[in-house]
């Protein structure tokens, strides 16, 4: 999986735009792009940070829609993983491709965007992924949709 230079340049301009559209809120296209990247740093992250990506992805998400998002591919690893602490197994995580992590990032922010905002936090903690280009953008569009909302990247919302 590789990100076109018209999708950098889309993105680029979404980070360097001083306002968004009217009546258009700031995160709007960064929905779109949010799970590519997530895609992407996973692709380029070693085992270790694969499998705390993937944690932190699946902590939010029941057993049941875990079924339904990519064929299934992270419903047994979340069972294997134990429950309520979650640990991805290595052979878990050499099964999963980029596309799969994609629809995990896409499902997960549907169902709470301030998990898929708090990869911000667990991207800049890690030495080894806070030096990739994709991690650096996916970092910036979280933390610039989660000030867009009145938050901290990872910050839950009042009830």
């Amino acid at each position: 999986m590789t990100i076109r230079n018209s999708q950098w340049l889309a993105m680029d301009a979404l980070i360097t735009s001083s306002a968004p559209a009217a009546g258009e809120p700031a995160w709007s296209m960064a929905e779109l792009s949010i799970p590519q990247l997530v895609a992407e740093v996973y692709e380029a992250a070693p085992s270790a940070e694969r499998g705390r990506l993937l944690e932190h992805l699946l902590r939010p998400l029941g057993i049941l829609s875990l079924f339904a998002v990519a064929g299934g591919a992270f419903a047994m690893a979340r069972i294997r993983g134990g429950w309520p602490e979650l640990k991805v197994r290595l052979e878990d995580i050499q099964n999963v491709r980029g596309e799969q992590v994609m629809a995990l990032a896409d499902h997960a922010q549907q169902v709470s965007v301030e998990a898929v905002d708090g990869l911000a936090q667990m991207l800049a903690a890690s030495p080894l992924l806070s030096g990739s280009a994709a991690a650096a953008l996916l970092v910036t569009l979280l933390v610039q949709r989660s000030r867009a909302r009145g938050g901290e990247p990872g910050q839950r919302s009042a009830p």
